[in-house]
């Protein structure tokens, strides 16, 4: 929480399930938050205004939202949550030609921009209840100090943040949100999340 003092951070999508739950939580925790939605503040003004980027649109309007927040987010840690589900399938995998769709932010956004990415697993509705979930965050990213910001935003909503790797892992989370639906419809689960057992150094 202590690198989120004094920082704003702007939800892209803000009005949606995912991106209102995120803003919701992270008000109640005390951080600044915008709320960047057609209905709201504009997105390009929310991304020039913040500190801290984090998109939650559906992966239909992903490169649309990017290209532009763009101009406004070089020098920003940009968190990019977009699972690439293709409607009618989207119990079915189908990762972008980029490899998965957080590859295809960075691509988006260009150099200048640190690309993360996080929150491909948790359930909005279950986020929106402000109650425990008992759900990981995994964090993707090429930076491991932009990755620590993930966390600390995952710790902030009241989940457990975990380094996972470099930015092309996403592709597993990202590909696990299909399986989670899957699941979720076959034993008619209410949000079924991931959670990494084992003792991790550095975590209770």
């Amino acid at each position: 929480m202590k690198m989120l003092e004094g920082k704003t951070i702007a939800v892209i999508g803000g009005s949606g399930n995912l991106g209102s739950a995120l803003a919701g939580r992270w008000k109640d925790a005390g951080l600044n938050v915008i709320i960047g939605s057609r209905s709201g503040t504009p997105n390009a003004q929310a991304a020039a205004e913040a500190d801290i980027v984090v998109v939650t649109v559906p992966y239909a309007a992903q490169a649309d939202t990017l290209a532009d927040i763009a101009p406004h987010v070089v020098g920003k840690i940009v968190v990019d949550t977009t699972v690439p589900l293709m409607p009618p399938k989207v119990m079915r995998v189908q990762l972008p030609a980029e490899g998965c769709a957080a590859l295809r932010a960075q691509a988006c956004l260009g150099e200048g921009v640190t690309t993360i990415s996080a929150f491909h697993n948790v359930a909005a509705h279950k986020l929106a209840t402000g109650n425990k979930v008992d759900c990981d965050v995994l964090v993707f990213g090429d930076d491991k100090n932009a990755r620590q910001v993930g966390i600390a935003l995952a710790e902030a909503a009241g989940l457990r943040g975990l380094h996972a790797g470099a930015l092309a892992n996403s592709a597993a989370a990202e590909a696990l949100t299909s399986v989670l639906i899957f699941l979720n419809k076959t034993y008619q689960a209410d949000g079924a999340g991931v959670v990494i057992t084992g003792a991790l150094a550095g975590h209770d």
